[in-house]
């Protein structure tokens, strides 16, 4: 029988307690955990994180594989927190690129930023790439825009729908229809405009004319495209509701963590 610590070589936030669960319960029975933190905390240098103890070929095979998991969830969640923190009053959002599904939306979550869809079925999506592929004849961008909106079934989908935009006159023109729409069935629910690529200043121009026209309150304003973290503070501050980001769960590197072996 042998016992191991887990210790943290550098400040972050743990996550994936429950995966670990999961892991030694059904691949290394003999062997038990002791949590010195719960799913969340904040750990600093030197920090015990677990203990475990059991049969001693067990744990040393267990220990690769606890660690990636661990250090990969806590490694996002703490890169999580540093752009929540950053955002400040304003949402930050993971996409739907995720390389490991739901465990890196719940690492997000657990860090403080936003999930998003958690697969397709979740909301409605109108993408560019639709818009173009369904012009009827002689039909703009803009107005095959308008039209898909329109054609929108407000009864199943209006609770959540995206529309992505790539020009302001885009963005009014959703904005309108939708309020049309929804004044129509006497409706309140919002639709999310996702301004892709567009940059905090011309998505503070959106929100300014959305103000203007009286639409603003219909709209959740999501920026998204190449956001790096140096550009939060500028975003925070444009008039959006929030900003998405694969930089936030992808290429993150792990939080260091070490299991050290104590004889019995």
């Amino acid at each position: 029988s042998m016992v191991a610590d887990v210790v943290a070589k550098e400040r972050g936030v743990i996550c994936g307690t429950f995966v670990v669960d999961r892991l030694i319960e059904t691949h290394y029975p003999s062997c038990s955990v002791e949590w010195r933190v719960s799913e969340g905390s904040i750990v600093e240098v030197g920090e015990d994180v677990l203990r475990i103890s059991g049969n001693g070929i067990e744990m040393l095979r267990s220990e690769r594989v606890l660690l990636n998991i661990l250090g990969r969830l806590s490694g996002i969640s703490t890169n999580s927190s540093i752009w929540a923190a950053e955002a400040g009053s304003m949402g930050v959002a993971c996409t739907r690129k995720v390389d490991w599904g739901l465990l890196d939306k719940w690492a997000v979550h657990v860090g403080g930023g936003l999930t998003h869809r958690l697969s397709r079925e979740d909301a409605l999506m109108i993408k560019d790439s639709e818009v173009l592929s369904s012009r009827v004849g002689s039909e703009t961008e803009d107005e095959a825009l308008a039209r898909l909106v329109l054609e929108i079934d407000m009864g199943a989908d209006s609770s959540f729908t995206v529309v992505e935009v790539r020009s302001i006159e885009q963005a009014l023109t959703v904005a309108e229809v939708w309020e049309r729409a929804q004044t129509e069935r006497a409706g309140s629910e919002r639709v999310v405009v996702l301004l892709d690529n567009m940059g905090p200043e011309s998505s503070s121009i959106v929100s300014s004319r959305l103000e203007e026209e009286g639409l603003r309150d219909w709209c959740v304003l999501e920026g998204s495209g190449g956001i790096s973290l140096e550009e939060v503070k500028e975003w925070s501050t444009c008039g959006v509701d929030l900003i998405s980001t694969s930089s936030i769960n992808r290429g993150v590197l792990p939080l260091d963590l070490s299991m050290r072996f104590r004889g019995v």
